[in-house]
């Protein structure tokens, strides 16, 4: 039985987290390529770089996807992240430890609302573009994070407890950045559509600066293809 199929071969439905950036992208077209039927969820959730919610939106309509849906949240209400406070200002240097760009219980918030909309469609897989090989240090995207998170939603949900078993997929987590990109290319993803950048401008122009733009442009070096970044002047 195919992946993306039920036991009748009929097309499952899955939620992908999608940014707009290049993971999360990436992602989404190795949902689709998989056979799965896919339903996209992106946050305003108060960031300082929107142009990730325009990006995201191209990205899934360009892939296929059944529905994108945005939900709002004001994760700026509680700051805490130079994502969602613009008092904070996003580093232009590499820093030791957990960045400043790392935002509160953000993937916590974001699967939680995901795995109550894959609830109302009928869907038992969430996939998401968390990294363990390139991941900034974030805490919440570890494989342990992840595992601990699945058996929640299991325990948590209608769904699980009526066992309709959950899935967490989480396919880049031991990608290096140009391991990825080959493997979106190789799927026909179109970069150009994405935004990575923390402080994109909002036509999309990135810094080149910032961790995300560092790591993003390190990627197409390793994968050996023309960077399609947009960069600010």
């Amino acid at each position: 039985m195919h992946q993306g199929t039920d036991s009748k071969g009929q097309r499952k439905r899955a939620v992908v987290l999608v940014s707009g950036g290049l993971d999360s992208t990436t992602v989404l077209a190795m949902a689709r390529a998989q056979g799965y039927h896919c339903y996209t969820l992106s946050f305003d959730y108060g960031q300082r770089h929107r142009a990730e919610l325009h990006a995201a939106e191209r990205a899934s309509a360009a892939l296929g996807d059944v529905e994108h849906k945005v939900v709002r949240l004001n994760l700026d209400s509680i700051g805490g992240s130079a994502l969602t406070d613009m008092a904070i200002a996003v580093p232009e240097q590499e820093t030791a430890g957990i960045p400043i760009t790392y935002v509160p219980a953000r993937n916590t918030v974001f699967l939680s609302i995901a795995l109550g909309w894959a609830e109302v469609l009928g869907a038992n897989d969430i996939f998401i573009g968390v990294n363990a090989v390139d991941y900034s240090g974030y805490p919440d995207c570890r494989p342990e994070y992840i595992a601990a998170f699945e058996t929640m939603a299991n325990l948590a949900t209608r769904a699980g407890v009526e066992g309709q078993r959950l899935t967490i997929h989480t396919p880049l987590m031991q990608l290096g950045k140009g391991d990825i990109i080959r493997a979106g290319i190789d799927l026909g993803v179109d970069y150009s559509l994405t935004v990575s950048c923390y402080q994109a401008t909002d036509s999309g122009l990135a810094c080149g600066k910032c961790d995300s733009c560092r790591l993003r442009r390190t990627g197409f070096q390793q994968a050996g293809v023309p960077d399609p970044t947009r960069y600010r002047p």
